[in-house]
């Protein structure tokens, strides 16, 4: 890891004056943590992604998604203090390659990309199954055409986006919020439930979820707010971002953990049975509490809501192509064009390039690719922690920036903590993404490396840096 970057020399002359082309400034805290609730996207998450937690750990998902939650805390210091410190559209690879070597930077990057390229498509085709109250369709023709709007969105300006995913999150929240107080109205445990660690087997049986299971079931937990890094990808857009940088991912992960925690405490509380429970229909749920009316509603919101992440995951993605093309990360020609700025000032090559492909990718099965974001995201987040442990050395100890209470501690758990995690992952989840790891260290090693001197520069907008 002795191949690190200082604040780097700019990268990609594209700008009349000869610097590195940068995005605009144009959102405070209040627009980027809308940006950034939106992609944690809590509602989508909670009707998407929690069912599938509901069915291997039943009452225990609440405490699963608490200790997530708990973990994130420590996730969130290390991007605080490594999002203010290197405030660029490229995130994690930014703040990892210059802290912890290019190589370790490129890995993250590739990790990222995976994650980010995965979920959006797989949550679209989410939206057919809450439109069905309403009209029936195609899962994968409306997941596709629900990535092309938000491809069509992630082309206008960063603060319009803001207003309309801020919309859509208000309706999320609000479906979320109906779902916690029928759940806990209809109440049929108490809540020494949530303790309980019972789960319906196959056999209809209650067995017991077991303390492996539930480390298992972390990787899927921290995935489930994982949203909040987006607030690093946008630090080049936030305003003033060694101070608002830190304010959003912190205030983020706090909103989108009591959005999600509460409404599933309500669920595991208000189920009739177990099996009710494991099963995670939680939309029969609700309209089993109430009618079919508000059931509607609340299924009508859970597709705005899925509709609202892929515009703002489309965002995210795009930013981190043009961070990546204008650090050179490709050869030339494809560099040039990923870095073109459209009319609005976003990178409308870059969200194409993420948009479409993710509306293809809606006609391919991913159901199975949820254990290899688990892992990617466990990955991400152990790569993120070992570059903050290095954050403090030499200059950059000196350089303004929000720093985390109780370093080196805190980077230094999560290291553990992370390390065991991915240790009890299904190893055909490791060996996916360690095959993708392993591609992408040959790249490194057959085209990067070789051209350290002019490719994969992470720069640092002027801004920034002064």
């Amino acid at each position: 890891m002795t191949d690190t970057l200082r604040p780097a020399a700019p990268a990609v002359p594209e700008t009349e004056d000869g610097g590195p082309r940068t995005l605009k400034r144009s959102i405070g805290v209040v627009g980027g943590t809308l940006l950034t609730l939106s992609c944690v996207t809590p509602a989508s998450t909670l009707f998407v992604v929690v069912p599938d937690l509901f069915g291997s750990l039943g009452t225990a998902t609440a405490l699963t998604i608490a200790i997530g939650s708990l973990l994130c805390i420590a996730v969130a210091f290390c991007y605080s203090e490594l999002g203010t410190l290197i405030p660029s559209a490229g995130g994690e690879y930014a703040m990892v390659s210059t802290m912890a070597g290019r190589l370790a930077g490129w890995l993250v990057f590739v990790l990222s990309l995976l994650v980010v390229m995965i979920v959006p498509p797989v949550i679209a085709m989410g939206t057919a199954d809450y439109l069905a109250p309403v009209v029936h369709l195609d899962p994968s023709l409306t997941g596709a055409g629900v990535m092309l709007l938000a491809t069509l969105a992630g082309l206008l300006d960063l603060r319009a986006n803001a207003w309309i995913t801020g919309i859509f999150l208000v309706l999320e929240v609000i479906a979320a919020a109906v779902v916690a107080v029928l759940g806990f109205a209809h109440g049929h445990r108490g809540a020494d439930s949530l303790l309980s660690l019972q789960v319906a087997g196959a056999d209809g049986h209650t067995d017991t979820v077991t303390a492996m299971l539930v480390v298992s079931g972390l990787a899927i937990a921290l995935f489930v707010t994982q949203g909040f890094s987006t607030a690093v990808y946008l630090s080049e857009e936030l305003e003033e971002p060694r101070r608002n940088v830190a304010r959003t991912v912190l205030a983020t992960l706090a909103i989108s953990s009591v959005i999600i925690l509460v409404p599933v405490a309500a669920i595991t509380m208000g189920a009739t049975d177990l099996a009710e429970l494991t099963g995670g229909d939680i939309g029969s749920m609700v309209t089993a509490w109430s009618n079919s009316a508000v059931g509607t509603f609340v299924s009508l919101c859970v597709a705005l809501a899925i509709v609202n992440a892929g515009i703002v995951m489309v965002i995210q993605n795009s930013r981190v192509l043009f961070a990546s093309a204008r650090d050179k990360a490709w050869p030339e020609p494809v560099n040039d064009v990923f870095v073109k700025l459209g009319r609005f000032g976003s990178p409308w090559v870059s969200t194409l390039a993420v948009g479409v492909p993710g509306a293809a990718l809606c006609f391919v099965d991913l159901d199975t690719l949820y254990g290899v974001t688990g892992v990617s995201v466990t990955a991400m987040y152990l790569l993120v922690a070992v570059a903050a442990l290095l954050c403090r050395r030499g200059a950059h100890g000196a350089t303004p920036a929000w720093r985390m209470p109780l370093w080196p501690a805190v980077p230094v758990l999560l290291i553990a903590v992370l390390a065991y995690i991915l240790a009890r992952q299904e190893a055909a989840y490791l060996l996916w993404t360690g095959g993708i790891t392993a591609a992408a260290t040959l790249y490194w090693a057959l085209y990067l490396r070789p051209r350290r001197d002019t490719r994969w520069l992470v720069s640092i907008p002027e801004d920034a840096r002064a």
